[in-house]
């Protein structure tokens, strides 16, 4: 059974550097051929996309199909509430900007210590509840970006909750740092749907180093790089739905067909890729793009760190890597510029050092 889900958070545009100039005249015909597919379950916040996703979700989706075709999941910005009331008013601006009246799933966006203590402090959590009884809302739950102590501590206190989102892919599965294998277990332990963001890990899983690449590839020739991605967390028997945000129609067929199962073998080889991974990826940046958000610089972090990764990977490249970043520091701040506000660390959900790994960007390009 392929448990694919349609994440908004990544679509098709017109213009590759504007994240609101969405082609709906590709995502149209994604949708279509997803719906077609068997596929149902579609994913979006009211952060996406500067706020174009919610409105892409109504006309490529709600204003073309019938309420009854698919399944929803939108998230309420639980870190922007500042009272009580907020939540109300969130909710009815994303029922708005969707065109719907109801979510089969509404979840708090973006958990964790520092977030979760909003969430409490709001009282966001009985809010999901009262919509939930209300029928605004059919299944509530929260996306995680936390260690999983912290995780079992919120399932604890929230046995309310059906559905936990967490980001799980097989570079992170055994990782000390993001503990998708514990966070997993956690989940399953207090009996919890699972949906998983960032299987990919934002594009890392489907461009490997060459080393890496010819592991997979002699195993199995016709088979996509990031199929294996896929693949991996479809296999979780908690798993309900693997997210994935798409941009082209070959990226969506491609993640349709990956639906069988993963042998030891197999396991074995993403075991070797996960090793040569983590001796090549300078910063495991996903490009989620909320350190942005919260940069008073408006530095172009996650630009700044890929041609960064793309440098440490061909140094003899650097004549050519260099004026992407000069062009990039025209339009937004520099590396250098970055001011230690440390705002952009505690809004990673990959907890990457972004004020030291800027420092080491801007040594390379701003020589």
């Amino acid at each position: 059974m392929n448990k694919l889900g349609f994440g908004f958070l990544r679509l098709p545009r017109t213009d590759p550097e504007d994240d609101t100039t969405v082609d709906f005249t590709v995502l149209n015909e994604m949708v279509d051929t997803f719906l077609a597919s068997g596929g149902t379950y579609f994913d979006t916040a009211y952060t996406y996309l500067g706020g174009m996703s919610e409105t892409a979700v109504r006309r490529a989706l709600v204003e073309r199909y019938p309420r009854s075709a698919f399944t929803l999941a939108d998230k309420l910005p639980s870190w922007k509430v500042k009272k009580k009331e907020d939540c109300e008013r969130y909710f009815a601006e994303q029922c708005g900007r969707c065109g719907v009246d109801y979510f089969d799933i509404y979840l708090l966006h973006w958990l964790n210590r520092e977030n979760y203590a909003i969430a409490e402090q709001f009282d966001e959590f009985a809010f999901l509840q009262k919509l939930k009884t209300e029928g605004k809302a059919g299944r509530i739950g929260f996306s995680y970006h936390g260690d999983a102590a912290l995780l079992e501590e919120i399932l604890s206190a929230h046995p309310e909750v059906d559905i936990v989102q967490l980001q799980i892919n097989y570079l992170d599965w055994e990782s000390p740092a993001l503990e998708a294998r514990r966070c997993y277990e956690t989940a399953e332990r207090f009996h919890k749907e699972i949906v998983v963001m960032e299987p990919v890990k934002g594009g890392t899983l489907a461009s490997l180093p060459e080393e890496a690449e010819v592991l997979l590839r002699a195993h199995a020739p016709q088979a996509s790089i990031a199929s294996w991605a896929i693949r991996f967390a479809q296999a979780l028997p908690q798993v309900h739905i693997v997210l994935s945000g798409m941009n082209t129609m070959e990226q969506l067929l491609d993640n349709i067909q990956a639906d069988m199962l993963l042998s030891d073998k197999e396991r074995e080889l993403l075991d070797a890729v996960c090793t040569i991974l983590r001796q090549s990826i300078a910063i495991p940046c996903t490009a989620c793009r909320y350190c942005v958000s919260h940069c008073p610089e408006k530095i172009a972090i996650p630009d700044y760190f890929s041609i960064y990764n793309e440098y440490q990977r061909n140094p003899a490249d650097g004549w050519k890597i260099t004026p992407v970043y000069t062009a990039i520091a025209g339009k937004h701040g520099k590396a250098s510029g970055c001011i230690g506000c440390h705002s952009c660390e505690r809004n990673c959900p990959q907890r990457i050092a972004v004020s030291r790994e800027l420092s080491r960007v801007a040594a390379v390009f701003e020589k």
